[in-house]
């Protein structure tokens, strides 16, 4: 049996893992599981994989959460702190899928055991790339991506021909609104901008990917794990989310991953690495594909991408701001404080107030990032 732990089992990631999982369960030993405030669902998943160790990052529901529990002998905490704890316990294979800078802390005490980490929180790079991937060699750690794009260029990219890659080919659906007009745009509710025409995603992650800042994280995330820039990194609009990432290299070859647009494929790669596994994942027809199109993204409509290059090339401080600066207004939009282009726009109005030391180490990440937030608040007036 695998030892597994799951940080953010009851996001949308954690859920497709623990799907997998429970096709076979004799195949897993399940040590932790976390979630934040749906402890009804944390309950269920610890019962019924008998989880070992249960964490809500949610003080406030710690009582709910024992009492759902009661009469199991699973170890049930509560807080920030306990998220850490988990990720702390004994496990060969960590899925890391905490959304936003909240995953940072918690994964980096994965990367303290030394053993596997398969890594679907993107903001930990985004925001101490450089600390991680640095921590990650020290330790001796194995980082297999989930993220279906990184999972494909993991799976694309020749380690022994490095050399030879010509540019990493970034996919994106485009989200809900790239046939859409600016105008169009400035009138996007909430409930429009979380509905992805091709993937079930949480609220914060599809507002992201509606304005495509999703790929600019994505950027950001290549360039740490692939070791390429953003001048080699290409993104490639592709509404049929068929072809999830490709690597061309100089001899006109185009190494490209496809299949049909659901996590649990990335999420069964991760959880087999090296070896493949069986997934519920409905096989791809090709036959049944009437066309497959690519075009380049509309950075006036979609300018994102444009602050998400320019955060990298101005180094790791822009990158945690900007991440940041995004989850709150991302926030405000979803609680209808402001528009839904006013996200990005809030994201270089802090990026250019921003005077922030240089990051070291971890700490200095949390501090940052605790600064631009609340500067991001005070912008906004929120």
């Amino acid at each position: 049996m695998k030892s597994i732990s799951i940080l953010g089992s009851t996001g949308s990631i954690g859920k497709s893992t623990v799907d997998i999982i429970s096709r076979n369960p004799e195949l897993y030993d399940v040590v932790a599981l976390t979630g934040n405030n749906n402890v009804e669902l944390l309950a269920k998943q610890a019962k019924s994989l008998n989880a070992k160790f249960v964490a809500t990052a949610s003080k406030d529901k710690y009582n709910e959460l024992k009492s759902l529990l009661s009469g199991t002998n699973i170890q049930v905490e509560a807080g920030d702190e306990a998220i850490v704890e988990a990720a702390k316990q004994d496990a060969e294979w960590t899925m890391s899928s905490i959304v936003g800078a909240a995953g940072l802390l918690p994964t980096m005490a994965v990367i303290e055991r030394g053993k596997t980490l398969a890594l679907a929180n993107k903001e930990t790079l985004v925001c101490a790339g450089d600390i991680v991937m640095s921590a990650i060699k020290e330790k001796g750690v194995t980082l297999v991506p989930v993220d279906s794009e990184h999972s494909a260029i993991f799976q694309t990219l020749e380690n022994d021909q490095r050399k030879a890659v010509d540019r990493i080919l970034l996919t994106a659906s485009g989200g809900p609104f790239r046939e859409k007009s600016i105008e169009f745009m400035k009138e996007v509710t909430p409930e429009q901008a979380v509905a992805h025409p091709n993937w079930s995603m949480g609220a914060k992650i599809s507002v992201d990917s509606a304005t495509m800042m999703n790929k600019g994280l994505e950027i950001i995330e290549a360039y740490h794990l692939f070791g390429f820039g953003a001048d080699r990194i290409e993104v490639l609009v592709h509404p049929q989310s068929i072809v999830h990432s490709a690597v061309a290299y100089v001899d006109g070859s185009v190494l490209a991953h496809m299949g049909n647009p659901d996590m649990r494929t990335p999420i069964a790669y991760a959880l087999g690495w090296p070896n493949r596994i069986e997934s519920p994942t409905k096989k791809l027809d090709l036959t049944s594909l009437s066309g497959l199109t690519f075009t380049h993204p509309d950075e006036n409509k979609f300018p994102a991408l444009r602050v998400a290059k320019e955060a990298l090339t101005l180094g790791q401080t822009h990158t945690i701001v900007m991440n940041a600066a995004n989850e709150i207004a991302v926030g405000a939009f979803l609680n209808r404080k402001i528009g839904f282009l006013d996200i990005v726009k809030t994201v270089e109005k802090v990026l250019e107030k921003s005077e922030f030391p240089k990051v070291n180490k971890v700490q200095d990440v949390v501090e940052v990032d605790t600064t631009a937030r609340l500067l991001t608040k005070k912008i906004l007036s929120i």
